[in-house]
């Protein structure tokens, strides 16, 4: 350690920095599964160990430096995880991307990263053709050939299992205030941000929640390009326990998952916890291996869910950016509560020029931690983002609270345009980008409205260009080829103007307070169901 390292605050490497935590319990638990996955295969911390330095022999091999941008395109599963653990045990930086993620959205995550290679999986390489991929030199192709790429150097998956290697030893020690990763998450009034988050902060977040030990078992079902999927592996890593890796939340197989991985420990984002809820009630609701529950947001009825599922319940606030700031106690109320501050944490709501309010009022949330680098360390490529989220030294969420008098903190709405369905964070200027792109939108505002499930859908208000009519129908079957399938709104309404200030910005507040019409098109009553490809 340096010399001049005295803060306690700041955890050593060997207890949050992935490559020697890893091998500290490889050395003391290796008999201990670290990982499961949806077919019942196991890694334990010993194989986990073997598995991530073979496969980052292999990406050593093709140049891959400490402190490089690497991106993974991979599905949950074994090669998402340990191409992630393999670039980090090198001290590369790791940039996942969406699965889901095409077109524009795609080569804008590419071109701010920088990269030169991208790990990919097979069904995802043709599209990469036809788009720009600045400084992309090399692809390894996962599970399959794949379509070739022009100007891209391909290798077969197998260039990661090398049959002999030798690792070259680091340029340096791994520190906690390094580069971990880069993860991209929407932007509101712009393109997507790419999120950079220190070994310490993931570190920092499930640990200061401390809703879980050793022998606990938490059920990955989100995926590895969010933090809600990378951030639980990291928080398991670190305390020495395991998890289990499945592709996605299915509300059929829930239980039974649970049940056949011995899982003690899940997130429920959105409206998981309302699927669950809404299912018949049965004599095996209360028997399975779950024990605790992290649920965001508070189900309004969450005593009845604890006490039906015989769970406890937790929830919480938190972002990319950010390491868990609001977290509750068990089965938390009042009704709404996303907890209280947790320690190590300072947070206000504040007005527009960042005064503080009082209780019952709304206002912006911003937080600041006393741990160094427990929170993002700003946006990658993009200063100008970062001192806008940084000013006056807190980080300003752009989100909506309220607080009362015991300093229970309340989600009021989101103060930015960002929309929050089936899990996913959309970008409104990013669907407003494709939608505008149609010849026969001249504008068009991209709002959420509320779902059946408690989460946003999007619903999409244009003007088409003058003495133009268009199909809603055939506007969504152009826009399925050019977004994720997440970001293809449901709802289109066709109107005269949209509404507007003085200086000619258009008043979304205004198309959300009118929210679905009846004028306005449903494509889920047209028939047309929209769901990610199956990889």
């Amino acid at each position: 350690m340096p010399k001049s390292w005295h803060d306690e605050r700041v955890v050593a490497p060997e207890d949050c920095v992935l490559r020697p935590m890893l091998e500290k319990f490889a050395a003391s638990q290796p008999d201990k599964v670290f990982a499961r996955f949806a077919d019942c295969s196991e890694w334990t911390y010993a194989q986990t160990l073997q598995i991530v330095r073979r496969t980052a022999a292999g990406l050593q091999a093709l140049g891959v430096q400490q402190g490089e941008t690497v991106h993974t395109w991979l599905p949950n599963g074994p090669d998402a995880i340990r191409t992630w653990l393999a670039l980090n045990y090198l001290g590369a930086v790791y940039v996942p991307l969406n699965v889901s993620y095409r077109g524009r959205i795609l080569e804008h995550a590419i071109s701010l990263s920088g990269a030169r290679l991208i790990i990919a999986h097979a069904a995802l390489t043709d599209r990469l053709v036809g788009i720009a991929r600045s400084k992309l030199t090399d692809i390894i192709v996962i599970d399959g050939e794949g379509v070739p790429v022009p100007g891209l150097a391909r290798h077969a998956a197998n260039v990661l299992d090398p049959e002999a290697f030798e690792l070259r030893p680091l340029e340096r020690e791994i520190m906690p205030w390094d580069l971990q990763s880069v993860i991209y998450t929407s932007g509101t009034t712009g393109p997507s941000k790419g999120v950079m988050s220190s070994y310490l902060q993931l570190y920092s977040g499930g640990n200061a929640a401390n809703l879980t030990d050793s022998n606990d078992r938490q059920l990955i079902n989100l995926p590895l390009f969010h933090m809600g999927g990378t951030g639980g592996v990291y928080t398991m890593l670190s305390r020495g326990a395991s998890v289990v890796i499945v592709d996605a939340f299915q509300i059929g197989q829930f239980w039974g998952v649970v049940d056949a991985h011995a899982v003690t420990y899940v997130v429920l984002l959105g409206g998981m916890a309302t699927l669950l809820v809404k299912k018949p009630t049965a004599e095996s609701d209360s028997q399975h291996s779950l024990r605790k529950v992290l649920m965001v947001p508070l189900l309004e009825d969450a005593p009845a869910f604890s006490k039906r599922f015989k769970v406890d319940v937790y929830t919480t606030f938190n972002m990319t950016e950010t390491s868990w700031p609001i977290v509750s106690g068990l089965n938390p109320t009042p009704l709404g509560t996303c907890g209280k501050v947790r320690a190590g944490i300072e947070a206000r709501v504040v007005d527009e020029n960042d005064c503080e309010l009082a209780p019952g009022e709304i206002g912006e949330l911003m937080i600041r931690a006393d741990r160094p680098w427990a929170m993002n360390s700003g946006y990658f490529g993009n200063p100008e983002a970062t001192a806008r989220a940084w000013r006056n030294g807190w980080f300003h969420t752009g989100d909506a609270f309220r607080r009362d008098g015991d300093g229970n903190f309340f989600f009021v709405d989101r103060m930015k345009d960002a929309i929050r369905r089936r899990g996913e964070n959309i970008s409104s200027f990013e669907v407003e980008a494709e939608v505008g792109s149609h010849p026969s939108v001249q504008e068009c505002a991209v709002v959420a409205v509320p779902s059946e499930l408690g989460e946003d859908e999007v619903l999409v208000a244009l003007v088409t260009q003058p003495g133009v009519e268009i199909d809603p129908k055939q506007l969504i079957e152009y826009l399925i080829p050019r977004m994720a399938h997440f970001m293809v709104p449901r709802y289109v309404r066709i109107v005269l103007q949209l509404p507007k200030t003085p200086t000619q910005k258009v008043q979304k507040h205004l198309i959300r307070g009118e929210g679905v019409t009846a004028d306005t098109w449903d494509r889920e009553k047209a028939g047309i169901v929209i769901r990610r490809q199956k990889i």
